[in-house]
């Protein structure tokens, strides 16, 4: 009889966040009393889908370890690379001593604080039985200009077909892993996972999820999912 497939969660967390323009990286700012981050893992550790969770530290972290979260028995770390990619592929290397290769992995941004439950289990629901695998996305609504070096518009690109794509995605831990190294031995620097299973010839499926759950990148950012949280 064939195992049934485990479910874990990657959270890469090494980033700095610079467009914050903060003293402190922006997955450690307040939020509703709690750091941005704290409001992720929750997330996760609260799912009883999710087995466990690898988070993806600076080795330069001075935060981490005075987070209450930072012991959950959920919870483990390894070090992060230098961009959102190295990150994920140590963290997919750390779990591959406690998972098996077909089972899935949900990698979310540390950043999106306004995940739910729910969404979670949508994805993974939609997904288990998918062949490769997918990501949370929101189809595009708004008309799309695409700008010259000077920000004068150029063209206006049709939206048919266009969705923005959001955490988690979710892919079988030999596949994803695979997929992304393939990419760094072609220093090839991937915004996502969806774009190095892409970069293989697969089709990953894209899975609409809610508006509410949005990355923290700007201050006004952490206003907006106040609102959403409460």
């Amino acid at each position: 009889m064939n195992k049934v497939a485990d479910f874990w969660a990657v959270i890469p967390a090494a980033g700095t966040g610079s467009r914050m323009q903060a003293d402190i990286p922006k997955q450690y700012l307040q939020l509703n009393r709690k750091s941005v981050i704290e409001h992720t893992l929750n997330a996760f550790c609260a799912n009883e889908k999710i087995k466990g969770i690898v988070v993806a530290i600076s080795e330069q972290d001075i935060w981490w370890k005075s987070l209450a979260i930072s012991s959950h028995p959920k919870i483990k770390t390894t070090p992060g690379g230098a961009e959102r990619c190295h990150s994920v592929l140590n963290c997919l290397h750390f779990l591959s001593g406690m998972a098996a290769a077909e089972d899935w992995v949900l990698v979310h941004d540390a950043a999106r604080p306004c995940i739910s439950s729910g969404d979670i289990d949508h994805l993974i629901g939609q997904l288990v039985d998918h062949p490769v695998g997918g990501l949370l996305a929101l189809p595009v609504r708004d008309t799309m200009k695409r700008a010259d070096v000077d920000n004068v518009v150029s063209e206006t690109v049709n939206r048919n077909g266009l969705w923005h794509a959001l955490t988690p995605q979710m892919f079988r831990l030999a596949g994803l892993t695979h997929a992304l190294q393939q990419a760094m031995d072609r220093n090839q620097v991937v915004t996502d996972e969806s774009q190095a299973m892409e970069l293989m010839g697969l089709k990953p499926l894209l899975v609409e999820g809610q508006a509410g759950n949005i990355k923290i990148t700007r201050k006004d950012d952490l206003a907006l999912a106040e609102l959403y949280l409460k």
